[in-house]
């Protein structure tokens, strides 16, 4: 029988406080359809108290004057606190979404961490005053000053690291924030919330609410927000970034993409084999850099399809807390719903050569087999866009040109893979390619490199030292 976690308040102003409503969001365990959960639906009012706590924090509690050294030793505190809490945090996320038992714990827990510690030491290494020549004075002060309340709203793919991608580099930088985690997600906010407390962070710096769309387009618009930094969908970021647009307001988006892979005729089918889980099948296909185009030669085009429909057939589906989980479940029926329909759409437009239907040996659960079509036109729906699941497209191209314009033939630029034997060749090809990131012979986001997207796939960067420069605005004083 599963635990059921109900939860009836909101962390603002570094207090567990009384919710404006009665509405709540009801939490369910995709892998086991059993109700996990309840947590609090906010309203305007709550967002209201939220932004008003960061307010206090930044303006009047002074959290933007507070030494570097104070902030990032209160960062590692929380970053202390954080990690007695892995498991819990782990398995929360995994019960939440059905993301791998072994996939949380690393990135939800390691990856999360490393943030911390990543902005906690950036921060105490960037001079925040320059000095320059000044042709009409003595001097010019260039100082990078905290940008102020930021609103955080972050998808349930995964929610701690995406989380993390915006609180460690905003705290470092003087900012404080408000964060509105998915309705599906909720229950890991908690258990941050209560690693913020211990580590006594000031009243104010970090605040979570729990709300719905509409709310959180209220978030984004307050009067009281100086910055937005949204992941999630395309969709979702064209709207925001026309509030952002209409308000003069600075926004980072990472929205989603349709990498293409491009598998060059050299390349080694067992590197590809070894590593395209990771590159196109991550959290059971809900990763937004997902290689999920896979442009094969035509001279090796049967080879590629047998090579990729073999790692496809063999990968686990089960439980997200089974160890030996590779593929678990859609985080929501609503979202094998529509996993499904464009599997559907895939099997008039191309040849099915594996999956295609819901695993045989489960009973419950929001599953999908890991899918393979090939003889895919790159103008297909489902080359075209984003599914989010675990389902992948086999394109034929002739030559290197034909596979370049294939992968820049995409609404989306995000992330992508080059194979090949010949590094070199592989560096010449991913240089033609219109992305933000890009892996040879396989890939894996670093946390100290910038990543975001081009075109549909967002504006602005995350990680590195990019994103910290993101939470500071510059200010420039004449000495005369």
């Amino acid at each position: 029988m599963t635990s059921i976690n109900h939860t009836s308040r909101f962390f603002i102003g570094g207090s567990w406080v009384e919710p404006s409503s009665n509405q709540v969001f009801t939490l369910v365990n995709p892998s086991t359809e059993e109700v996990i959960g309840t947590v609090p639906e906010g309203q305007k009012a709550d967002i209201d108290r939220a932004v008003a706590a960061a307010r206090a924090a930044f303006d009047g509690s002074g959290w933007r004057d507070v030494p570097v050294t104070e902030r990032t030793a209160a960062l590692r505190r929380f970053g202390e606190a954080l990690q007695r809490r892995k498991p819990e945090l782990a398995q929360s996320v995994s019960r939440q979404n059905g993301m791998p038992a072994w996939l949380s714990s690393f990135f939800e827990g390691d990856v999360a961490l490393s943030l911390i510690e990543y902005y906690a030491g950036l921060a105490e290494q960037q001079e925040t005053r320059e000095t320059r020549a000044s042709q009409m004075g003595k001097q010019t002060l260039v100082d990078r000053v905290p940008i102020g309340v930021i609103a955080a709203v972050v998808p349930w793919n995964y929610p701690v690291t995406l989380a993390m991608t915006k609180i460690a580099p905003a705290l470092a930088a003087g900012c404080t924030i408000v964060i509105k985690p998915s309705p599906g997600t909720v229950l890991d906010s908690y258990i941050l919330a209560e690693a913020a407390i211990e580590a006594k962070l000031p009243p104010g710096v970090i605040n979570w609410v729990a709300a719905d769309r509409d709310v959180g387009a209220y978030l984004v618009s307050h009067p009281g927000v100086d910055k937005v930094a949204f992941t999630g969908s395309t969709a979702a970021g064209r709207i925001i970034a026309r509030e952002c647009g209409q308000l003069l307001r600075p926004v980072t988006l990472e929205l989603g993409g349709k990498s293409a892979a491009v598998v060059l005729e050299d390349a080694d089918l067992g590197q590809l084999a070894q590593n395209l889980p990771m590159a196109s099948f991550l959290n059971n296909g809900q990763t937004c850099f997902a290689s999920t185009r896979i442009l094969a030669p035509r001279s090796r085009y049967a080879e590629v399809v047998d090579a990729v429909a073999s790692v496809a057939a063999q990968l686990k589906v089960g439980e997200a807390l089974d160890a030996e989980t590779q593929i678990g479940p859609m985080a929501s029926s609503a979202h094998r719903d529509r996993v499904e329909q464009y599997i559907a759409k895939g099997r008039s437009e191309a040849r099915l050569v594996t999956g295609g239907g819901r695993p045989k040996h489960t009973s419950r659960g929001w599953f999908v087999e890991p899918t393979v079509f090939a003889d895919v036109d790159n103008k297909a729906v489902i080359a075209q866009e984003e599914i989010f699941g675990p389902v992948l497209a086999v394109i034929p191209y002739g030559d290197e040109a034909e596979a370049v314009r294939i992968s820049n033939d995409s609404a989306f630029g995000l992330g992508g893979t080059v194979w090949s034997r010949d590094e070199a060749r592989a560096l010449n090809v991913a240089s033609r390619i219109q992305t933000g990131t890009i892996g040879i012979n396989g890939y894996a986001p670093s946390v100290g490199s910038p990543f975001g997207g081009v075109k549909a796939s967002g504006l602005g960067r995350e990680l590195g030292p990019e994103a910290l420069s993101g939470y500071w605005q510059l200010k420039s004083t004449y000495v005369m």
